[in-house]
């Protein structure tokens, strides 16, 4: 369900982490780095290749905020066009990166091969549906709006208050000044032999699991969706709900 990490200024990346989570997933990977009064963008499907261009960008903009996404396709295409981030509303100045699954009025429609990041770019969030970002009411009703997923957006655009907002923060984690969305970026996460395991979409413990849905948040590791809008067709009725009543009452 794609991994994002958020690097705060005057932090190292850490680039083994990066390459775990572009193993993790293939589909394409970007970056952004705030240079100045612009943000430098990069994208690719090669992750070795993004990763060093991001490093040597980072290394010249040290004291800046960045970020780094790679992506595991759920709507739109695997390529280039889909990478993340994604200009918000064709500006430039702004831009943003996503992980998870946005609600469906961001879903392409036939014969549109864009991702719902994408969609979500370029065409909603640019009317501001839920008001300024930089409002208590806006950030929590764009966080509502998200679920359980995360969004971080970095912008020079002078109508914002900060360069850096990280939306539903507390649904990834912090690890020596960089946030990660998941825990995709740990070394050999779904080794067989592990003593743990992870959910991929929120991190938590996964040892416990019945069925295919994470204990803690509900995610389901066979469609890739929140609780409870499982829609697996191998999955129906009770047995579809079997591992999911508990949270539904917690």
């Amino acid at each position: 369900m794609c991994i994002l990490t958020f690097i705060k200024p005057g932090i190292t990346p850490d680039l083994d982490a990066l390459a775990n989570g572009a193993l993790a997933n293939p589909h394409g990977h970007g970056y952004a780095v705030i240079t100045g009064d612009t943000i430098t963008v990069g994208r690719g499907m090669d992750p070795a290749s993004v990763i060093t261009d991001f490093a040597a960008v980072r290394a010249q903009h040290p004291d800046s905020p960045a970020l780094f996404h790679s992506r595991l396709a759920t709507h739109g295409m695997p390529g280039l066009d889909n990478c993340h981030p994604f200009c918000v509303g064709g500006d430039e100045r702004t831009v943003l990166a996503h992980n998870g699954i946005l609600p469906a009025n961001v879903h392409p429609g036939a014969g549109d091969a864009r991702s719902d990041t994408r969609i979500a770019a370029e065409d909603y969030l640019p009317a501001q549906p839920f008001g300024p970002l930089d409002s208590w009411a806006g950030r929590e009703d764009l966080e509502r709006w998200l679920g359980g997923d995360k969004m971080v957006i970095l912008t020079v655009d002078p109508a914002y208050k900060h360069y850096a907002y990280i939306f539903n923060e507390h649904r990834g984690h912090w690890n020596n000044g960089i946030w990660y969305s998941n825990h995709d970026y740990r070394p050999n996460l779904w080794v067989a032999d592990s003593a743990e395991e992870y959910c991929e979409h929120c991190g938590e413990p996964d040892d416990y699991r019945y069925g295919p849905h994470c204990p803690g948040c509900g995610f389901c590791t066979e469609c890739s969706r929140m609780f409870p809008k499982c829609v697996c067709p191998s999955l129906d009725g009770e047995e579809r709900y079997a591992d999911l009543l508990d949270l539904e009452y917690t």
